[in-house]
C-alpha cells in the first residue's frame, strides 16, 4: 500500500509525499487517518528550523533521531481502524482512534500505541488529544490552589484548554495576556475573569501566585517574573527551541523567591508518579475534552494537499489562524 504524509524538507518548505505503507502484522492495525491537528508550537519550530540539536521524542515509537531535514512530523492523529492483524480480535474494525503521530494518510500501528476514543469525542476533538493533555499535565505541575490569583501568559490553542481546565477551580482571578483580541475573547468565554494585551499589562497590580507561561516567547518571561508576589511560582509550558531573549534575573526574582519549574508533557513530575501515569493523565484529558466544544479553537480545515499552505498561514497569521486541521478525503 502507499500512503501521503507532510515532509519538513527546510526551512520553511513543506512537501506532500507518497510513502509506503505496510500491511498490518499480526498484532498491528491500520489506521485511515480522518483529521490530524498542527501544532503551532512544536511544529512552527520544525518549519522555521529553531529546533536544536536533540532527539524528537524518545518517548514515541513513530519518531525516529533528531529535528534534521527531510523529515515527518506531527502528532496528532484521528483516524479509523479499518484493518487488523491475525492475532487482533475483529473488535477493533471501524473504531475511531487517536495516535501520536506524524501527518500521514494511513498508517500502520500497535494497539498500545493509540487511543480509543469514547464514542462522545468527535474526531475534532480527538485530534485535540496533546493540547488538552499538555494543559492536564500543566495543570498537575502548577498545583493550583483554592483562593489563588492565576495569570495565563499565551491564549493558543494550548493557553485555552489551560484556561478551560482551570476555570473549573475555586480561583479568586484568572487573568490572561495575549496580544490578539480573537484569542482573548475565545479565552472570556472559557472562564478567564480579565484578559490584557502585553502592553496593556500593569503586571505589579497583578500580585499573583502562579504564572503558567504557554506564550512561545522566552521574553514573556520577564513579564510573568513581574506579575508574581513574594514566594509564587512560574510553569514554563514553551517550548522556545532555539529562540534567546535577556531575562531580568537580578532584580526582584532572587528577593522575592520567586520559583520557576519547567512542564513538559513527556513524563509526569517525580511526586506524582505513584499515583499518576499518562493513561490516567489521557483518561483526564479525554473527560476534559468531552465538555470541550473544538470549534471553539477551530479556525481552518485544509486538505492535506494544502499543507504548504496551511503552515504558511500559521506562519505568517496567527491572528487569523488559531488551530489548523488537515483533512483527508
Amino acid at each position: 500500500m502507499t500512503g501521503r504524509a507532510v515532509y519538513f524538507v527546510d526551512d520553511r518548505s513543506i512537501e506532500v509525499r507518497p510513502v509506503d505503507v505496510p500491511s498490518p502484522g499480526a498484532e498491528e492495525l491500520l489506521v485511515e487517518t480522518d483529521l490530524s491537528a498542527i501544532s503551532s508550537g512544536t511544529e512552527l519550530l520544525v518549519y522555521r528550523d529553531e529546533t536544536p540539536a536533540v532527539p524528537v521524542d524518545e518517548t514515541l515509537d513513530a519518531f525516529e533521531g533528531g529535528f534534521e531535514y527531510p523529515m515527518r512530523y506531527g502528532y496528532a492523529a484521528a483516524g479509523t481502524v479499518t484493518d487488523v492483524g491475525t492475532a487482533l480480535d475483529d473488535g477493533w474494525l471501524g473504531e475511531s482512534v487517536f495516535a501520536f503521530h506524524p501527518h500521514q494518510s494511513r498508517f500502520t500501528i500497535s494497539p498500545t500505541d493509540v487511543v480509543a476514543l469514547p464514542e462522545e469525542v468527535s474526531s475534532e476533538a480527538g485530534a485535540l488529544l496533546p493540547s488538552m493533555e499538555t494543559a492536564t499535565n500543566l495543570v498537575l505541575d502548577a498545583h493550583p490552589r483554592v483562593g489563588e490569583r492565576v495569570v495565563v501568559f499565551g491564549a493558543g490553542v494550548i493557553g485555552l484548554c489551560v484556561i478551560h481546565v482551570l476555570a473549573g477551580f475555586p480561583l479568586e482571578r484568572l487573568v490572561v495576556v495575549d496580544p490578539i483580541d480573537a484569542r482573548r475573547e475565545i479565552a472570556c468565554k472559557l472562564g478567564a475573569d480579565v484578559t490584557r494585551t502585553p502592553e496593556a499589562l500593569v503586571t505589579r497590580d497583578l500580585d499573583a501566585d502562579l504564572a503558567i507561561e504557554v506564550s512561545g516567547r522566552p521574553g514573556t518571561l520577564d513579564d510573568a517574573i513581574d506579575a508574581v508576589g513574594y514566594d509564587s511560582r512560574i510553569v514554563v509550558g514553551s517550548w522556545y527551541g532555539t529562540k534567546r531573549a535577556p531575562i531580568d534575573l537580578g532584580g526582584r526574582f532572587h528577593r522575592d523567591r520567586i520559583e520557576v519549574v519547567s512542564s513538559q508533557v513527556s513524563t509526569i513530575h517525580p511526586e506524582l508518579r505513584g499515583r499518576w501515569d499518562k493513561s490516567r493523565r489521557i483518561d483526564v484529558a479525554l473527560d476534559r475534552l468531552e465538555r470541550f466544544d473544538p470549534e471553539t479553537v477551530i479556525t481552518h480545515r485544509m486538505p492535506l494537499a494544502e499543507a504548504p499552505t496551511a503552515y504558511d498561514l500559521l506562519d505568517g497569521h496567527p491572528d487569523e489562524a488559531l488551530q489548523v486541521l488537515l483533512t483527508y478525503p
